[in-house]
């Protein structure tokens, strides 16, 4: 939980704990992990169409992209991401709002996948030095990504850059800036795609979605946004 210095000035319509475009974002994963789970009772699997897989993979498609983010592999994979979309998203929704913030939601989303793609491809370009071409393929048509982590390390990431001394609280009692708490979330994150964990979390996604949200926020300071 948090401490939130926000600004009122820059929510005309008031602040709200569950602005519009937070609330539809929540309704609409539990919408695909509902439908998910009632598809895969009949038979089919939706995150075969839904999920993202490798550019060359049989199974790939290019709406993967964007649609991978609305996909979590299990209960508590989709409550702990929609926990924080809600705990670091409402604030910044209020703070810059709903176009801006679902814009912010979706390129980080997009550019996380991006950089995950992009650390398989070198990946898979290592192993052809060592594994044979039927191997490869094998590999490459399991591989699939699915949640919207990445897309929510941007909003941390976001919260971070625009309420750097904000109060984030740790288990609810260790109190810490958010401003330090993003840069240890990061390194942490950066740390285990490098050091190549076997725990089924893309790291590099995490890292992606940071690295996407921190340019695009420089990018609307530049051009002089809202962005203190």
């Amino acid at each position: 939980m948090y401490n939130d210095n926000y600004d009122s000035s820059y929510s005309p319509r008031g602040f709200s704990f569950l602005p519009p475009v937070v609330k539809n974002l929540l309704i609409i994963n539990i919408l695909f992990y509902l439908a998910d789970l009632t598809l895969s009772w009949r038979g089919i699997d939706l995150t075969r169409w839904l999920g993202l897989h490798y550019v060359t993979a049989s199974d790939f498609h290019f709406w993967q992209f964007i649609t991978y983010m609305f996909m979590h592999g299990n209960f508590s994979h989709l409550f702990f991401n929609m926990f924080a979309l809600w705990m670091f998203g409402y604030a910044l929704e209020n703070y810059w709002g709903g176009k801006r913030f679902l814009a912010y939601y979706l390129i980080t989303g997009i550019g996380a996948a991006l950089c995950q793609t992009g650390v398989l491809a070198w990946e898979i370009h290592s192993m052809s030095m060592t594994y044979a071409p039927e191997a490869i393929s094998q590999y490459i048509n399991q591989i699939v990504t699915v949640g919207a982590s990445g897309a929510v390390f941007g909003i941390l990431l976001a919260f971070g850059m625009c309420f750097p001394n904000t109060l984030i609280f740790l288990y609810f009692l260790i109190p810490i800036k958010a401003k330090w708490f993003v840069l240890i979330y990061g390194v942490i994150e950066l740390f285990a795609g490098i050091g190549g964990t076997a725990d089924g979390v893309a790291h590099f996604a995490h890292v992606g979605g940071m690295i996407f949200g921190f340019f695009l926020i420089l990018y609307w300071k530049k051009h002089g946004s809202r962005i203190r």
